[in-house]
């Protein structure tokens, strides 16, 4: 199963700063298997080709873009920029509503996102935690809160364990006409007969 296949809109991460490909190997492979839609680097401090981490092949399944810089980095039309940063005006992840087309970007291992990024960001976030952890996991802890708070799971049971009840199907609304007026599927069958 595509954990991302359920969810509406789309989604990517990346890394500014990145200088250990097999950090940012293990966040694509990561990406991959939440079902981004694409991954990226911008000023990469070493080249990132084809790391062994990527045991997925991430690369065959989805794009990799990498900006020399911050001013040269193109998100698609409409696509939210979201840092991810140990900052004290960052939004505590728990707290945050993702947006349906977001951009994630880890700031590099051992470093911060650049003020010019945090500028360009619509949001930061970051992971209540007392201190930073690699940038891989910390991608993996972002992908995997959008996917609970925007995928469809059946609810958590009062006790421990797992749902006593499958999810909720999906329930379609009335269809709208251009002519304004909602017409209701049981009026149709009555109209047809």
């Amino acid at each position: 199963m595509n954990p991302g296949a359920g969810l509406r809109g789309y989604f990517g991460i990346g890394v500014e700063g990145a200088s250990k490909p097999m950090n940012f190997g293990n966040l694509a492979r990561s990406a991959h298997g939440f079902g981004a839609s694409f991954v990226f680097t911008v000023a990469p401090a070493r080249t990132i080709d084809a790391p062994p981490s990527d045991t997925s092949r991430s690369r065959q399944h989805l794009p990799w873009y990498s900006y020399k810089n911050v001013e040269e980095m193109r998100l698609p039309d409409d696509c939210r920029l979201v840092g991810v940063e140990l900052i004290d005006q960052a939004i505590e992840l728990p707290s945050f509503r993702h947006p349906t087309r977001a951009a994630y970007v880890l700031g590099p291992e051992g470093g911060s996102l650049s003020p010019e990024m945090v500028a360009r960001c619509e949001f930061v976030v970051k992971i209540p935690m007392a201190f930073c952890i690699n940038v891989a996991m910390a991608g993996v802890v972002v992908m995997y809160d959008r996917m609970v708070s925007l995928g469809r799971f059946a609810e958590r049971p009062v006790r421990a364990g797992g749902p006593t009840e499958a999810r909720a199907a999906h329930v379609h609304g009335k269809p709208v006409y251009s002519g304004g007026r909602r017409v209701d599927p049981k009026e149709r069958k009555a109209r047809k007969r």
